[in-house]
C-alpha cells in the first residue's frame, strides 16, 4: 500500500511475510498464493505490499539462480504484490517447534550473516518495482548480549563496514539504493535506539541505520519522541519501522493479571519482559522467567516483548502498547517531512498466541492481516497522508 505525504513523498506500508514461516523458495510462492494475494483481495486493492522474509536456503536459491529471480518477480506482479522491504532478521528456522535464542545467530561477527544480508540486498535490488529506487532490509541488532564480546563487536563493526562498501558498490552498479537497519531489541547488545547510537557512529555510513519496532520500543518503555529525536541528532537514518504492539500489565503483583499473562508465555519464541524502576530497567529473557519467583518487582507495570495483533487488544486485564506505536508514528510521518519510507506490520506471532485467540485456518488469518493493514492505513490517513491506488 502506497501513501502519498503532504510534503510529496511516497510511503510504503507493507505486512511483514514472517508470519507465514518457509525455508525454500518453493514455500515462498505458496505463501504468496495461499496467504499474501488473499489479504490483498479483502483490502480491496490492486497492489498490496509485503515485508518478504527470505530464510537463508531461499535467499540463495534466489541470489545465485537468475531464473529464480525472474519467478518470484513474475509471482509477485501477477498476485499483485510489490516488495520495497525485507526482514533479514532470522537467518533460518523461524517456523520451528522452538526458535527461542536461535534467532539470533549467526551474529555480526560471524561471516554467515554478512554474507546472508549482502545476498538479501542483492536480491531486493532485482525485486523492487520499476518506479522504486530504493529498498530497505532489517537486520540483527549486532547479537545477543551475553555472547557479544568486545573482539566480536569489533569483528561485528568492520562487517558492517564491508556491508556499507557493498551496498555503496550494488547502487553504483544498478542505480537502486539499499539500505540496512539495525532492529534494536531487548536481550541483544543494541537492545534500545540509545544502545545504537555508538556502534552505528563508530561504523558511520549513510547505508546503515536503524530498524525501529514499536513493539521492542515499548518493551525497553522508550519514549518514543526522545528516541527518535536522538536519532536524527545523530544523523543515523531511520531504514525502516515495524508497527507491532507489546502485552502491558498495569498490575503484574495482582493474581488474575499473572494468571493472564502466563497464557502468553508458550514454547516457541522468547518474551523478554521489563519493568521500569527508580535505578532503572530491569527484566528477564522470558516470560516464565518473571512469572516464577521474584526476578521482578510487581510495583511498576511489566511488558513482554510478544507482538499482539494491532486491532485488538488482549482481554482485561492486559492491554497492548498501541498508544506507543501511535506516538512514534507521529513522529516518523506525521511531521513536515517524514523520517521513513518503509513500514511494515509485524505480527509474526499469531499462531504463538493463548489458542482461544489463534486464527483457525488462513481465511482467519487472512482477515486479522487485513484488519491490521486498515487499522494502519487508519492511522496514516489521520495523519494527513493520503492513499494512492
Amino acid at each position: 500500500m502506497r501513501f502519498r505525504h503532504p510534503d510529496g513523498t511516497t510511503v510504503h506500508l507493507a505486512y511483514c511475510t514472517n508470519v507465514h514461516p518457509a525455508e525454500t523458495l518453493d514455500g515462498v510462492l505458496a505463501q504468496l498464493r495461499d496467504h499474501c494475494e488473499p489479504v490483498r483481495r479483502r483490502l480491496g486493492r490492486d497492489r498490496l505490499g509485503i515485508g518478504l522474509w527470505l530464510a537463508h536456503d531461499a535467499a540463495r536459491a534466489v541470489d545465485t539462480d537468475p531464473s529464480a529471480l525472474r519467478t518470484l518477480r513474475g509471482e509477485l506482479d501477477r498476485r499483485g504484490l510489490e516488495v520495497v522491504t525485507l526482514n533479514g532478521f532470522p537467518y533460518e528456522g523461524f517456523g520451528s517447534d522452538e526458535v527461542k535464542y536461535r534467532v539470533y545467530r549467526p551474529d555480526w561477527a560471524d561471516p554467515e550473516r554478512l554474507e546472508y544480508t549482502t545476498a538479501l540486498a542483492r536480491i531486493l535490488g532485482g525485486l523492487l518495482p520499476d518506479d522504486v529506487t530504493e529498498g530497505s532490509v532489517s537486520t540483527l541488532p549486532l547479537g545477543w548480549r551475553t555472547t557479544w564480546t568486545a573482539e566480536r563487536a569489533r569483528t561485528g563493526h568492520e562487517a558492517l563496514r564491508t556491508l556499507g562498501a557493498r551496498l555503496d558498490a550494488l547502487a553504483e552498479l544498478t542505480g537502486r539504493s539499499i539500505r540496512v537497519g539495525l532492529e534494536p531489541e531487548p536481550g541483544c547488545t543494541v537492545e534500545s535506539t540509545h544502545d545504537a547510537l555508538a556502534p552505528l557512529t563508530a561504523v558511520h555510513h549513510p547505508r546503515i541505520g536503524v530498524c525501529v519496532d514499536t513493539c521492542h520500543l515499548a518493551t525497553s518503555f522508550e519514549d518514543p519522541r526522545t528516541a527518535l529525536d536522538a536519532l536524527a541528532t545523530a544523523g543515523i537514518p531511520v531504514v525502516k519501522s515495524q508497527l507491532s504492539a507489546a502485552l502491558h500489565a498495569e498490575h503484574p503483583g495482582r493474581p488474575g493479571v499473572r494468571a493472564a499473562l502466563a497464557a502468553f508465555a508458550e514454547p516457541r519464541f522468547l518474551h523478554q519482559t521489563r519493568t521500569a524502576t527508580p535505578t532503572g530497567l530491569r527484566g528477564t529473557d522470558d516470560l516464565p522467567e518473571a512469572l516464577n519467583g521474584d526476578a521482578l518487582p510487581t510495583t511498576a507495570p511489566w511488558r513482554a516483548h510478544f507482538h499482539v495483533p494491532l486491532h485488538a487488544d488482549p482481554a482485561g486485564p492486559l492491554t497492548a502498547t498501541l498508544p506507543v506505536l501511535r506516538d512514534a508514528l507521529t513522529r516518523l510521518v506525521g511531521g513536515p517531512r517524514p523520517l521513513t519510507r518503509h513500514l511494515e506490520v509485524e505480527t509474526y506471532t499469531w499462531q504463538a498466541l493463548p489458542p482461544g485467540l489463534r486464527p483457525r485456518g488462513r481465511d482467519r488469518l487472512a482477515d486479522g492481516i487485513a484488519a491490521e493493514l486498515a487499522l494502519a492505513r487508519d492511522l496514516l490517513t489521520d495523519l494527513g497522508l493520503k492513499e494512492l491506488p
